[in-house]
């Protein structure tokens, strides 16, 4: 009998759609990185999907992300993502949480109940902190790198992050994850040099009325393209399902 998942089915069988099904997903920041790897999550038939994001879609999030329409603009990411999500798969159970995860919000999560976590967020200190936690809880794992400033969507590679080269965010992860005995972590990376953008408004003028968060130092908005956070998130999800019905 025919089904939504029918396609996805004839490539990865019965049992593996079962895998994903009982599945459940964290996915840590749902911007343009994040927002593409909840969908292609969702049209996979993941079961159960965590979504973790204190913003709301601005104006500038238009040229990128998937969540973000002239329609959504003002509303939380995690909502919009949790409406797209059940409108794609209705039978799925959506977790939202509007934090802005930190070192001082990570209790808020238990990392052992979940099959695997996305970082697909920007801030040093947080990715730090994931990978910390999830190494603690034994859980997989796999982190976006800097996709900013960046226009070649066919220079990403998955590895681990001590693989690494080109990415300055790279750079500094590898540099702090070893202080903290972190021996590995799987990211996505492009290989590409960044770009220096133009000058910019600061991100406080971004037109995101949740773009000054508490303790987050302001700084420069990086270019970005419709299609080079498109591809690092897919790519991510790619890597989860395979993972998972391994």
């Amino acid at each position: 009998m025919l089904h939504q998942f029918s396609r996805t089915e004839l490539l990865l069988g019965s049992e593996s759609l079962s895998r994903l099904r009982r599945a459940r997903v964290a996915v840590f920041g749902i911007g343009g990185v994040g927002g593409y790897t909840v969908e292609a999550l969702a049209r996979s038939g993941i079961g159960t999907l965590d979504l973790i994001d204190d913003d709301r879609i601005c104006l500038t999030n238009l040229n990128r992300q998937i969540i973000a329409l002239h329609s959504t603009i003002g509303q939380y990411k995690v909502d919009a993502a949790r409406q797209r999500v059940l409108d794609i798969n209705p039978d799925a159970v959506v977790h939202t949480y509007q934090t802005f995860y930190m070192p001082d919000t990570a209790g808020q999560f238990d990392f052992s109940q979940y099959d695997y976590i996305v970082d697909a967020i920007d801030t040093v200190t947080a990715k730090l902190e994931l990978a910390v936690r999830a190494q603690q809880a034994g859980t997989p794992i796999i982190s976006s790198m800097g996709t900013g400033n960046k226009l070649d969507p066919t220079a990403f590679a998955v590895t681990d992050i001590y693989k690494t080269s080109m990415c300055p965010l790279a750079r500094v992860m590898r540099r702090e994850l070893k202080k903290r005995g972190v021996k590995r972590l799987k990211v996505v990376y492009s290989t590409e040099e960044a770009l220096s953008p133009a000058d910019a408004c600061s991100e406080d003028a971004a037109g995101s009325p949740d773009a000054v968060r508490t303790g987050a130092p302001r700084r420069q908005i990086p270019g970005s393209t419709a299609f080079v956070p498109a591809v690092a998130g897919l790519i991510i999800a790619g890597e989860v399902i395979r993972d998972l019905v391994q």
